[in-house]
């Protein structure tokens, strides 16, 4: 959610409602359950998941806090953790991408990084190449760095990853270097995190379930 469709407090109320009213009828389907695999108890079960979604979602985006509930997710993407029990090592792997929506702002601030480096007469020229200009960008900044500032640099997010693998013990050095994204096994990752903007979109649709529901 940016920050131009920041929740507004009501908003954040009416979320919290909704989490009542789920909460209710999640509990009501659970006492009138007809059997293990009641459909009903089922619907529930994710009307509520949804419910705590959006309160947590709102509540972060307005006030900076965050709920202590944690709903599993039955869409999960990794296969069951099948790595060392208490791993001597750990291999953080990272992708971000993005687009270069303002090529020229990232050429300005390209040579301008690039002038400021060669104060001495030697800084590159950076023309009207963004392959260079991305290697002068990428050359100064931490991945980190170029994350928080991506739009200053013309650059808009696109979906995000972050896998942290666990391991017996860390390779030799450069052992892997020639090919540093081969040997990940979505087995030994014992967390990860996704950002993308398709998430909002399923979020957004499954408030407009929640209050057709409601209505």
């Amino acid at each position: 959610m940016s920050d131009a469709a920041q929740p507004t407090a009501a908003e954040v109320r009416a979320a919290a409602e909704a989490v009542k009213v789920a909460l209710d009828r999640h509990l009501a389907a659970v006492e009138h359950r007809t059997g293990e695999d009641d459909p009903a108890v089922s619907e529930a079960f994710n009307a509520l998941a949804v419910a705590a979604e959006v309160y947590d979602e709102r509540l972060y985006h307005r006030y900076d806090e965050v709920t202590p509930f944690e709903i599993p997710d039955p869409d999960d993407s990794l296969p069951p953790y099948a790595g060392p029990e208490e791993p001597n090592a750990l291999s953080v792997l990272i992708r971000r991408d993005y687009a270069v929506a303002e090529p020229q702002r990232l050429l300005v601030q390209a040579q301008r990084i690039a002038d400021v480096e060669g104060d001495d007469g030697t800084g590159a020229v950076v023309g009207s190449s963004v392959h260079a200009a991305l290697g002068v960008l990428f050359g100064e900044y931490e991945p980190d760095e170029i994350a928080s500032r991506h739009k200053e640099f013309g650059l808009e997010e696109g979906d995000s990853t972050l896998w942290v693998a666990a391991a017996e013990e860390l390779p030799e050095p450069g052992e892997w270097l020639s090919a540093p994204f081969d040997q990940a096994d979505p087995q030994q990752v014992v967390c990860r995190f996704d950002v993308s903007a398709v998430f909002d979109d399923d979020l957004d649709a499954d408030l407009d379930d929640l209050e057709e529901q409601d209505a």
